[in-house]
């Protein structure tokens, strides 16, 4: 008899949400586990109004955990993007949003032992292979959720977590500038190509005639900028090792443009095709590290200082997002960002029989 109720945590991540599952259970990797994960969310369905997507790329996505085997790591964190309208679920990328919930739940599931203050976990990234630290508070043992910090796109206030990266350069596609350049022209569009976490190809927003500082809405029916953009998605996915990506979510494009707010960069983010209300973490991360890149389409741009150590705020729709980054001989060697969680139920999806039937 199959499995019709799964032990789910439905999670606020920084600006996303997800249903966090134990890996075990689940079903192994493949198909079958594709297709509870898709009748779990309620896809494919604009409105996935049979399942627990919120209809929105940024409410459809899937955390998978386990207790890690690997030295030195306390758990592993696969993420998975169910595509709200199509049946398809993309292993292709990280979310570093849904990533701040990973250690709470660490800790829920009984995973991780939660000491007396502050719990570090260790955790190794499955998407690309990297290992990252979040710091949870834990007074008395248990996760605390509420607290004083505010993070943009997120009403209210909510306890921090801090998540620290090591060397992320190039973990989708092999290197932090892929092409091996600090800007390529393509459509003859001069753009830049990098992964710092998350692959992205950053267009100078003037470039494409627009301001980069127009609403998400707007440029979401601007149906011209929006084929020219495909066009070089498609073109710099073959240039950053990524071969055909017509069918999956990376490279992300961001168009920027001069900071209005006091920031370092203004940005306007796609995923891929529709405009990010904010911006991604790994997306924030690779912009922000282009910044300090010389040649790139930031170059110019940009407010930054030549300090190893640099707090760099990416403006999108809603607000910003602050990246800290280190750099050693001007080259950047780690970075951190401070996040916010949630616990929004503790239970069980049902999952019907058609979804395990292969």
């Amino acid at each position: 008899m199959v499995p019709s109720r799964i032990p789910c945590l439905l999670m606020r991540g920084g600006t996303s949400k997800a249903a966090y599952f134990l890996a075990d259970d689940l079903p192994a990797e493949g198909e079958l586990r594709d297709r509870v994960l898709l009748a779990a969310m309620g896809s494919p369905d604009p409105r996935q109004i049979d399942g627990l997507g919120g209809a929105d790329s940024l409410t459809s996505k899937v955390g998978i955990i386990r207790k890690s085997s690997r030295p030195g790591v306390d758990v592993d964190y696969l993420f998975a993007q169910v595509v709200v309208n199509e049946p398809r679920v993309d292993y292709g990328q990280n979310c570093g949003n849904i990533l701040a919930g990973v250690g709470p739940f660490a800790v829920e599931r009984g995973l991780v032992t939660a000491q007396e203050d502050r719990t570090s976990i260790r955790i190794h990234m499955e998407n690309t292979g990297q290992t990252a630290t979040a710091i949870v508070e834990t007074p008395g043992g248990n996760v605390r959720y509420s607290g004083d910090v505010s993070i943009d796109g997120v009403p209210g206030t909510s306890a921090a977590v801090v998540v620290e990266f090591e060397d992320i350069a190039g973990s989708t596609c092999g290197a932090l500038l892929p092409t091996g350049s600090a800007s390529d022209r393509i459509d003859g569009v001069e753009v830049t190509c990098i992964d710092n976490g998350m692959p992205v190809v950053i267009i100078r927003a003037s470039d494409l005639g627009c301001t980069g500082y127009e609403r998400c809405i707007d440029l979401d029916a601007n149906t011209d900028i929006k084929h020219r953009m495909e066009s070089i998605r498609l073109q710099a996915g073959v240039l950053m090792n990524l071969g055909d990506v017509s069918q999956r979510t990376i490279p992300k494009i961001v168009l920027v443009a001069p900071a209005v707010n006091g920031g370092a960069i203004c940005s306007r983010s796609f995923i891929p095709h529709k405009c990010h209300t904010s911006i991604g973490v790994f997306g924030a991360v690779s912009v922000a590290s282009a910044c300090l890149i010389e040649g790139t389409v930031t170059d110019g741009l940009a407010n930054v200082t030549s300090a190893d150590t640099q707090q760099l705020s990416v403006e999108h729709p809603t607000g910003e997002f602050s990246v800290r980054l280190r750099l050693h001989l001007g080259r950047v060697i780690g970075c951190g960002l401070v996040r916010t969680t949630r616990l929004i139920f503790d239970g069980v999806v049902h999952i019907s029989e058609t979804a395990w039937r292969l």
